[in-house]
């Protein structure tokens, strides 16, 4: 039987604010645990909470940015349960009325562009973190976390494959982080997302049982799990057995996924309105002047860039999946005016030396002014293209501009024509098999007189006059 899979995300992004949603304690991340607390975000008897009004303003930013219906008048409700990590007994949340409802984004993986429904977009509280002791049976907990704005973004039942899943999520992450809502830290868990996951008999119009999937820390492993968790349902209904609604957890050193707990619903956690809190009411001016503040998100982006820069569309995605790329690249884009030239620089050496060395863009040694710099002394014809890769690497370690590391280097490309002609006469002379051999067919024998030549000259010599003579003394007989 063939199945069809039905996967939707629930997305928690925390929120970029400098003090928690209801209390003015701090949100740095990595503080002694628990020095980031005070009687409200400890849930102390008496203590009211006050709402962040920063905490409204991203969340109202991110449902614009996702095309979400806001609800002009929305209100905080209590979820209750009971956790160590949960000092009140319940988590300030948004149930029937959250802030934004009925929104979309449109991804594309590669193969197929997809619209993926928002059913909601809600403000809440974040939870203490528990801390288990590896070597004795007792745990901690640390409440720093707690009371951390966050908003969950919860998708449609839409996404179809672990692929479409992926898609999605990094699409999400380009925009909180274009917005800097959000810092997108997935290792740190300000970006994180949980996936509920069923299959049913294709054809089939109702759902089949779902299981909800955490611990998802990359995209790959959100890829990887819902992908797991596919198969298992599978080979469990084809042995004759039955999925159970239940919370699973993806273990990504051996790919699977294993029972956590039943999974609740929404009557188990008793929701109802915090009395301590009146409604949000949400006015136009206050829209108006939020959609006014929205930087350039990545889908406009990327179609500028393919437009005004008439860059392909690979090149137009992968440069403006990120904000700071895209800035770095229209840094260099009014420097120099070659820009697939560009495109090919920081989508190559540039970005293949910053995953090597796990740094971000906006740590680089290259700063776009010298990236330009260094492309105006390949077009000049000041340096090869081979040479060129010699000084971006010296311009990654040293910092210096390319211009002083070609002087200082002695690498200005070689294109005096006579100096040239009578090098490459004599490789002639001195190779005659080769020759014979060349003029009888074999024309890939052009590429060892090519790299004789660059031997005798370092890499220096002009590739272009150098073909052009070689050419000229081969065809002679």
């Amino acid at each position: 039987m063939e199945y069809e899979s039905i996967i939707g995300l629930e997305v928690h992004a925390q929120l970029n604010t400098q003090t928690k949603i209801f209390c003015g304690c701090s949100t740095q991340f990595g503080a002694t645990p628990n020095s980031h607390t005070c009687p409200v975000c400890l849930g102390m008897p008496g203590m009211l909470p006050v709402l962040n009004k920063k905490v409204v303003d991203y969340a109202l930013m991110m449902s614009l940015a996702t095309h979400c219906t806001i609800n002009r008048e929305n209100r905080f409700a209590r979820k209750n349960y009971f956790y160590p990590d949960l000092p009140k007994g319940y988590q300030i949340s948004q149930f029937e009325l959250p802030i934004a409802e009925h929104g979309y984004i449109m991804i594309d993986n590669g193969t197929e562009k997809k619209r993926i429904g928002i059913t909601r977009i809600h403000m809440e509280e974040d939870a203490g973190k528990l801390l288990h002791d590896p070597h004795r049976s007792i745990s901690r907990v640390d409440y720093n976390r707690t009371g951390v704005p966050l908003i969950e973004i919860v998708s449609e039942p839409d996404i179809r494959t672990p692929e479409q899943a992926g898609a999605y999520l990094r699409k999400l992450h380009g925009i909180v982080c274009y917005t800097k809502i959000c810092d997108g830290n997935m290792e740190e868990g300000s970006f994180r997302c949980d996936a509920n996951v069923s299959i049913r008999p294709k054809g089939q119009k109702e759902f089949g049982t779902r299981t909800e999937l955490k611990n998802l820390n990359s995209f790959k492993n959100v890829e990887k799990a819902i992908q797991y968790e596919i198969e298992r349902q599978k080979a469990l209904i084809e042995d004759g057995g039955q999925v159970i609604q239940e919370t699973r957890l993806f273990d990504a050193d051996r790919g699977k996924t294993y029972s956590m707990r039943g999974k609740e619903e929404a009557h188990d956690y008793r929701y109802f309105p915090d009395p301590d809190l009146l409604p949000v009411v949400i006015d136009q001016p206050w829209i108006d002047a939020i959609k006014e503040s929205l930087p350039e998100l990545p889908e406009p982006k990327k179609i500028r860039f393919i437009s005004d820069y008439q860059l392909p569309e690979y090149d137009a995605d992968i440069l403006t999946t990120n904000r700071e790329i895209a800035d770095y690249f229209e840094s260099c884009a009014k420097e120099f005016q070659h820009f697939k030239e560009i495109s090919n620089w920081i989508m190559g050496p540039l970005l293949g030396y910053l995953n090597t060395n796990n740094l971000s863009i906006d740590a680089s040694p290259i700063q776009p002014s010298s990236l330009a710099q260094l492309l105006k002394l390949i077009q000049d014809n000041v340096i090869n293209r081979t040479i060129a890769k010699t000084v971006f690497d010296t311009m990654a370690e040293t910092g210096k501009p390319p211009k002083q590391i070609v002087e200082e280097k002695g690498l200005m490309q070689v294109s005096d024509t006579d100096q040239l002609k009578q090098m490459i006469e004599k490789i002639i002379e001195d190779n005659p098999k080769e020759v014979d051999a060349y003029r009888n067919g074999k024309n890939k024998l052009f590429s060892f007189f090519m790299g004789q030549a660059m031997k005798q000259t370092r890499g220096k010599a002009n590739p272009k006059i150098v073909t052009d003579i070689l050419n000229d003394c081969l065809s002679k007989s």
